[in-house]
């Protein structure tokens, strides 16, 4: 099973990014899927998730109302859009697939994580 993260950069404070996690190796469809982030020096946080229809999404509160959390089953995919970037939305950023019915935001409970992408958001 392998997660694969994409779309980080650098940008400008206001800017937007895409972030894509294709995921390999089984089918995803049943799994809630999430995104995670973590800055230097700080534990991996709780970023968004979706469960494994699409009909269900959770935000963290810093994030809310600026990013937007997606699914495509048939692709075996996963997407974050970010808008409203800020500097402090600054950090590494990692999806992660999970088991159960209700949408976890603790990293503990999602068992297979991908590589990471380095998101920059400069003032």
């Amino acid at each position: 099973v392998q997660l694969q993260a994409s779309g980080g950069g650098l940008v400008q404070a206001g800017g937007s990014l895409r972030l894509s996690c294709a995921a390999s190796g089984r089918t995803f469809s049943s799994y809630i899927m999430g995104w995670f982030r973590q800055a230097p020096g700080k534990e991996r946080e709780f970023v968004a998730a979706i469960s494994p229809g699409g009909m269900s999404t959770y935000y963290a509160d810093s994030v809310k109302g600026r990013f937007t959390i997606s699914r495509d089953n048939a692709k075996n995919m996963q997407y974050l859009q970010m808008n409203s970037l800020k500097p402090e939305d600054t950090a590494v950023y990692y999806c992660g697939v999970a088991d159960g019915a209700a949408i976890p935001t603790i990293k503990s409970s999602y068992t297979y994580w991908g590589q990471g992408t380095q998101v920059t958001v400069s003032s």
